[in-house]
């Protein structure tokens, strides 16, 4: 229900258990999704912005998204700088994902890791792709949407809501 706009406390609403219960089975499961492939013919990257525990504490999902199959490849999180940046390319990298080029914003961070690439293209025409995913995420997730009062408490929490989506989108069912 999380990947249908619903926050914890309305699923506790909804299906009468307590929102501890519903807390626990969320804390319980790891639905980190994985690659679906290792070599992929071009990653688009881009950052999207959530906020934890109230407005003023906002955090970054920076993430590699292939516009083919609608898969998001890899994601860190953290600030809108450039150590989430480099962390997203170590992910990459852990992940043993491989790809003919890379596609990003002008945004510097961006450019400063990604600029060695041989195939690195930059500019909002080369990531459309990604920037769909976003509306699609804001649309999904309640504590993604762009205006609302509805945020996790914690950083634990916001990320199993994040997964939940992410496995959502990969596999079509949660």
């Amino acid at each position: 229900m999380t990947v249908r706009g619903c926050g914890i406390r309305d699923i506790a609403a909804i299906t009468g258990y307590s929102k501890d219960k519903v807390q626990a089975a969320l804390k319980r499961h790891e639905f980190e999704p994985f690659p679906k492939q290792k070599h992929y013919s071009t990653l688009e990257i881009d950052e999207f912005w959530t906020f934890v525990g109230n407005k003023s504490n906002k955090v970054w999902l920076v993430y590699a998204y292939h516009r083919e199959s609608g898969e998001i490849v890899a994601y860190v999180w953290g600030k809108r700088d450039l150590a989430t940046a480099r962390a997203l390319k170590r992910r990459l990298k852990e992940l043993r994902v491989t790809y003919d080029r890379i596609a990003t914003d002008d945004w510097a961070a961006f450019l400063n890791v990604f600029s060695n690439e041989e195939w690195h293209l930059v500019g909002k025409q080369h990531t459309v792709g990604i920037e769909g995913n976003n509306c699609r995420l804001r649309h999904k997730v309640r504590q993604a949407f762009r205006k609302t009062c509805c945020f996790s408490n914690s950083m634990f929490y916001h990320k199993k809501v994040f997964d939940l989506a992410f496995f959502d989108i990969h596999f079509g069912i949660v």
